[in-house]
């Protein structure tokens, strides 16, 4: 039995207004303008998952008829082996060479980031530093100083005695013991 998974990535059906699709999911999935602002980000977003065919059906009909366009996708598909690149060798190797096209586009120290898809489009501007990578087995934490003792002066103070008071209160006496030699147990 295939389990089905609904995503959404911010595509409406053709023809409908946006405003009245994100008001009909707002409605639909009892969520506020944050969450339905989030569905529209252009990411893909799971909304359900785990869902048998019958149910994944209805899930995209009734999001479809809201005027939103949701992918179902078969969870249980062959996913695609992948061979993994081999481990680095164990040999030191030199700092890494930026092909030229990269170094003459940034400035020096600087790297310029190359956009994956459209929503990392809004980041090809950023100029990050181009951090290097320390040599094996070298210490990236800065050395902290000696932590020195403060100086407080305690001249005004003095040690007491062995046993002497210390100053604590002393309770108020509470007086004499009541007289019960008038009282006499009953058999």
């Amino acid at each position: 039995m295939s389990r089905y998974e609904i995503a959404f990535s911010g595509q409406t059906v053709p023809g409908a207004q946006l405003d009245t699709v994100k008001a009909n999911l707002a409605k639909l999935f009892q969520a506020d303008a944050q969450r339905i602002a989030l569905l529209f980000s252009g990411r893909r977003m799971v909304i359900k998952n785990n869902l048998d065919a019958e149910a994944a059906e209805k899930y995209r009909s009734v999001i479809e008829r809201a005027g939103a366009v949701v992918e179902v996708v078969d969870m249980d598909a062959q996913i695609e082996e992948i061979e993994l690149a081999p481990p680095p060798s164990a040999e030191p190797v030199a700092a890494p060479v930026r092909p030229a096209a990269v170094a003459e586009a940034a400035p020096q120290g600087r790297l310029k980031v190359a956009p994956r898809d459209e929503y990392m489009a809004a980041f090809a501007d950023v100029e990050a530093p181009d951090f290097g990578l320390a040599p094996v087995g070298s210490d990236l934490q800065d050395e902290k100083p000696e932590a020195q003792a403060p100086r407080v002066d305690l001249s005004q103070f003095s040690v007491a005695p062995v046993g002497s008071d210390m100053g604590q209160a002393k309770p108020a006496p509470t007086g004499p013991a009541p007289d019960t030699s008038h009282l006499k147990l009953a058999d």
